[in-house]
């Protein structure tokens, strides 16, 4: 039986095992490359706030323009100012513990306050208290409201500050919190309702309206 003894110079001996090294590096290079960029290809760019910031007060704006103006509304100066308090600090509230309590990432990363969106229960809010007040007088007043809304809610998808579930949650408690609002608020200064309270000196009466 012949033996056959293969004779490598240095170099040729140091070649492949140089070669797989390197191999190896390159893979575990590409693996890290690849563990760092999924979060940065999965986290959306940053646009920060645009038109959506101010266009959210539009709705509620224009309610109190269009009374200043003389347009008749569906309710007194009273009746307005605490159903609109009262609507505000219900939704906003709202908004304000969910978004501390859920921590929802925003799309762009930005912080973990996503869920509701803020910007769309103010403004959905607003169009709610536009709809209640002027619907009467035009239903494209309170479809005017809505679209603004609707606009700003679209905004804040298009800057990433928000995915659609977000928006969706902050106009439902935004036009939520204004009927509960106003039904609150009623019930406080006692106007559009049946039942009224009066004080007179040292008497008290109830009034009761009927239809």
């Amino acid at each position: 039986m012949a033996t056959i003894i293969r004779i490598m110079n240095k170099e040729n001996y140091n070649r492949r095992p140089a070669g797989r090294q390197r191999s190896r590096r390159w893979g575990s290079l590409a693996i890290l490359l690849w563990v760092a960029l999924v979060p940065v290809r999965a986290q959306k760019t940053y646009h920060g706030d645009g038109p959506d910031d101010w266009m959210r007060f539009v709705p509620v704006a224009s309610a109190y323009a269009l009374k200043a103006c003389g347009v008749e509304s569906a309710s007194s100066w009273k009746r307005m100012a605490v159903n609109t308090a009262a609507s505000y600090v219900l939704a906003c509230g709202t908004t304000w513990a969910l978004k501390h309590a859920i921590h929802e990432r925003r799309p762009d990363g930005t912080d973990n306050r996503a869920f509701p969106s803020g910007h769309a229960t103010v403004a959905f809010a607003g169009a709610a208290i536009l709809d209640k007040e002027f619907r009467h007088v035009s239903p494209w007043i309170s479809v005017g409201g809505y679209a603004v809304a609707t606009g700003v809610a679209v905004d804040r998808i298009v800057r990433n500050r928000h995915e659609w579930q977000d928006v969706a949650a902050g106009a439902a408690i935004g036009v939520g919190g204004t009927w509960l609002g106003y039904w609150l608020g009623d019930k406080i200064t006692g106007e559009n309702s049946r039942y009224r309270v009066t004080v007179d000196g040292n008497n008290v009466s109830l009034a009761i309206r009927i239809e």
